[in-house]
C-alpha cells in the first residue's frame, strides 16, 4: 500500500480517536478558520495548521507540517506525540492518544493539551456570535480580552464603533486546581471581570513569565465583599523553550506562548482594557447582545434621571437590599441621601465613557465603570465610579458602588519570594504613576 494509501487510512483511524474520543460531540472540519481571528506564535500556528489539516482529512499535509515544526522546533513534545499516533495508526487502531509514548503525568498533561487544542477547532460560537459579557466598551477601550476556562483559550475583541470585533484567538494554561478561586493559595483562577492594571517587561522577572506580564485586578471589589482572598493574578508569557503546556499548569494565572503575550500588548491599555474569565463561554448573536444592552441601558438612564428629580424614594428604589458602598449599608445610604437631597434645589449628573459586562458566574451581575460629572446648587464634582447591579424581583438594581482610585501591584505567589520582588514593585509602581 502506498504511503498516501495509507496515510490517508490513518487519518479515518485517528480522526474520530482525536477529534472524538478526546471529548464528546460532532467535529466541524475547518471551524477554526471560520472564526476570524489568526493564531500568533511560529511555533503554535504550525502544530494548529497540521491540527486543522487532520479535521479536514488531509493527513499528507498535516504530517509535512509536523515534520518542519519538529525540525524548527525539536522540544515540542505535543507535535511528537501527535505525528506518532499518526504514523502508528498506519499499522492498527489507536484506542488513545500517546500510544507512542511512556505513561506517566507527562503524558497525561500532553493528551489534555491535544484534547483543548482540538476541542477548540471544533468551537464554532466565535465565528457567528459574541460573547455575552461584552454589553458595551467605552471609546476609550480599544480592545477587551475574554477567556474561555471550559476551552483554554483567550480571545482577542476589537473595539469597532462600539461593537466587539475578534481578532485572534491563543491557546492558553489556567490554574492547575481549576477555576473560581476563593482563597489565597488555592492555585486556582478567578471567574469575573477584570483590568489590566500594570505591565511588567520579562527583564524584570524570572524566565517562568517569558516576554512579560500584565497583572490584573483581582480581587476586584465584588471579589473583596463576598470575603474571597489572594492575590497576584497574571496575564504572562511561558519559559523561551517550553512549547508544550497543559491546560492546567498555573498558580493561577493565564499563561500564553510568547508570540501570543507579545501580540497582546500591542492591543493593551493599562487600566483601561477589560479581561473577563469564564467558565465556559455563553455565545450569542449580535442583535441578541444589542437587545440587551439596551434594555439594561434603560435601567441605568432611569437610576440617572431619577438623582436629577430629586425625589429620593424614586432614587432609591434602584438600589438593591443589601446594597453597599464606602462602608454605609442601604438604611445609612438612605439617610445620607435624604439630608443630602434636601439641601438641594437643583441636580445635573452626566455620565461618559460607560463601560458594562456582564461577569460570568451563577448569578445575574453587571460591572459598569464611567467619569461621573455631578453638578448640584451647592456642589460641583468629578470623579470615576464602578458600580456592580445584580438582579432582585426581576430588575436590575444597584448592589454596590466606589470612587475608583489607584490599584497597588500584586505578585504571584510564585515570585512572592523572589529577593527581585520588592524592586520590581517599586519599579512597576512608579510606571503605573508616570502612565497616569
Amino acid at each position: 500500500m502506498s504511503f498516501r494509501h495509507a496515510a490517508f487510512r490513518s487519518a479515518l483511524v485517528i480522526l474520530p480517536l482525536l477529534a472524538s474520543a478526546l471529548f464528546s460531540g460532532p467535529v466541524s472540519a475547518g471551524s477554526h478558520a471560520m472564526r476570524g481571528g489568526p493564531v500568533h506564535g511560529v511555533a503554535d500556528a504550525q502544530l494548529e495548521r497540521a491540527l486543522e489539516q487532520i479535521l479536514q482529512r488531509k493527513p499528507d499535509a498535516a504530517l509535512k507540517e509536523l515534520d518542519r515544526l519538529i525540525e524548527r522546533h525539536p522540544n515540542f513534545r505535543l507535535a511528537h506525540l501527535v505525528r506518532g499516533d499518526m504514523l502508528l495508526a498506519r499499522a492498527r487502531p489507536i484506542a488513545t492518544v500517546g500510544n507512542t509514548a511512556h505513561t506517566g503525568d507527562r503524558l497525561t498533561d500532553l493528551r489534555a493539551e491535544a484534547h483543548a487544542r482540538f476541542r477548540s477547532h471544533r468551537d464554532t460560537g466565535a465565528a457567528q456570535h459574541v460573547p455575552r459579557y461584552l454589553l458595551q466598551l467605552s471609546p476609550q477601550q480599544r480592545h477587551a480580552i475574554v477567556v474561555d476556562a471550559s476551552s483554554s483559550r483567550v480571545y482577542l475583541y476589537e473595539n469597532a464603533n462600539g461593537q466587539p470585533r475578534l481578532v485572534s484567538d491563543y491557546y492558553s494554561t489556567l490554574g492547575r486546581h481549576g477555576i473560581e478561586k476563593e482563597r489565597e493559595g488555592d492555585k486556582k483562577t478567578p471567574i469575573g471581570v477584570y483590568h489590566i492594571t500594570a505591565k511588567i517587561p520579562g527583564n524584570q522577572l524570572p524566565d517562568l513569565y517569558g516576554w512579560g506580564a500584565f497583572p490584573i485586578s483581582y480581587p476586584n471589589e465584588w471579589d473583596r465583599r463576598l470575603g474571597k482572598t489572594g492575590y497576584g493574578i497574571w496575564l504572562h508569557g511561558v519559559p523561551a523553550e517550553n512549547y508544550s503546556r497543559a491546560p492546567r499548569a498555573s498558580d493561577g494565572c493565564v499563561a500564553l506562548a510568547n508570540p501570543d503575550i507579545e501580540d497582546l500588548a500591542r492591543r493593551v491599555q493599562i487600566g483601561l482594557t477589560p479581561v473577563i474569565i469564564a467558565d465556559r463561554l455563553d455565545w450569542v448573536s449580535m442583535e441578541s447582545a444589542r437587545a440587551e444592552r439596551d434594555s439594561f441601558m434603560r435601567e441605568f438612564e432611569a437610576w440617572r434621571a431619577s438623582w436629577e428629580s430629586r425625589d429620593t424614594d424614586r432614587y432609591l428604589a434602584h438600589y438593591a437590599r443589601d446594597f453597599a458602598s464606602d462602608g454605609m449599608d442601604r438604611p445609612a445610604w438612605q439617610a445620607h441621601k435624604r439630608r443630602v437631597n434636601a439641601d438641594k434645589t437643583w441636580i445635573k449628573v452626566s455620565m461618559t465613557n460607560l463601560s458594562a459586562f456582564r461577569s460570568p458566574g451563577k448569578s445575574p451581575l453587571l460591572v459598569l465603570t464611567f467619569d461621573q460629572d455631578y453638578r448640584s446648587s451647592s456642589l460641583s464634582q468629578q470623579s470615576r465610579k464602578r458600580q456592580y447591579w445584580v438582579l432582585e424581583n426581576g430588575r436590575w438594581k444597584i448592589a454596590y458602588e466606589a470612587e475608583l482610585g489607584e490599584s497597588a501591584l500584586k505578585l504571584p505567589e510564585s515570585f512572592r519570594a523572589s529577593p527581585r520582588a520588592p524592586q520590581l514593585v517599586r519599579v512597576v509602581q512608579h510606571k503605573s504613576r508616570k502612565a497616569k
